[in-house]
């Protein structure tokens, strides 16, 4: 499934990014399940930037449950005000600088460049601004914007991958359930979309800017 040579007497690295507490789970979820059933872990690192204290509740409990396959995971829920990350941007770039410093990951998965969200797009930008040597992955989420792009990288999914993911979802994260998207019609919809376009049921579908191998 991936398109570089595992490290040599290792487990891969993984760096997850997200600007908001269900954008990881969204947007690569499959993914990390199916990651953690097919290769060695080292470790993975799941990072959202923007909560409260009942966002954060949910995200920790959430991530908990993606990552219980991974012999080593590390979670950490910030605190930064949603919907105004361009205007934290040099804090957020000053988290990233100390996060790259402790922590080398293989894999990086982040915000599409292109998102219409500001706080996606600014965590994406500075994703590219501090990781030069990493293969860096951006996942898509779904919204009212209808800011879709074309993906060049899929990762095709089993449906109890997909169904495992959405339950997590819409068990975990009580406090987005009033919101008219939030559901698993939404959830399984792009997957869909995206498996047909890979000549599969199912697909988790991202942008691969740069691929050195």
């Amino acid at each position: 499934m991936l398109p570089f040579k595992l490290p040599a007497h290792r487990g891969l690295r993984i760096l997850c990014l997200g600007a908001h507490c269900d954008d990881i789970e969204i947007g690569v979820g499959g993914t990390i399940l199916r990651l953690q059933e097919e290769y060695p872990i080292e470790k993975i690192e799941w990072v959202v930037l923007a909560s409260n204290d009942v966002r954060k509740q949910e995200a920790e409990n959430s991530a908990r449950q993606f990552l219980n396959k991974s012999a080593s995971s590390k979670i950490e829920v910030n605190s930064f005000r949603d919907g105004f990350l361009p205007f934290q941007a040099e804090a957020v770039k000053g988290y990233f600088e100390e996060l790259k410093k402790r922590f080398v990951p293989d894999l990086i998965f982040t915000h599409y460049r292109d998102d219409r969200h500001q706080d996606h797009r600014l965590v994406s930008d500075l994703t590219w601004n501090t990781w030069r040597n990493n293969l860096i992955l951006e996942y898509e989420i779904p919204k009212y914007d209808g800011d879709l792009g074309k993906p060049n990288f899929y990762v095709s999914l089993d449906a109890s991958i997909l169904e495992k993911r959405n339950q997590i979802l819409l068990a975990t994260f009580v406090s987005q359930q009033s919101k008219h998207w939030f559901d698993r019609d939404t959830f399984n919809a792009l997957p869909r979309l995206r498996g047909m376009e890979s000549a599969n049921q199912f697909a988790e579908a991202f942008y691969a800017r740069k691929i050195t191998l």
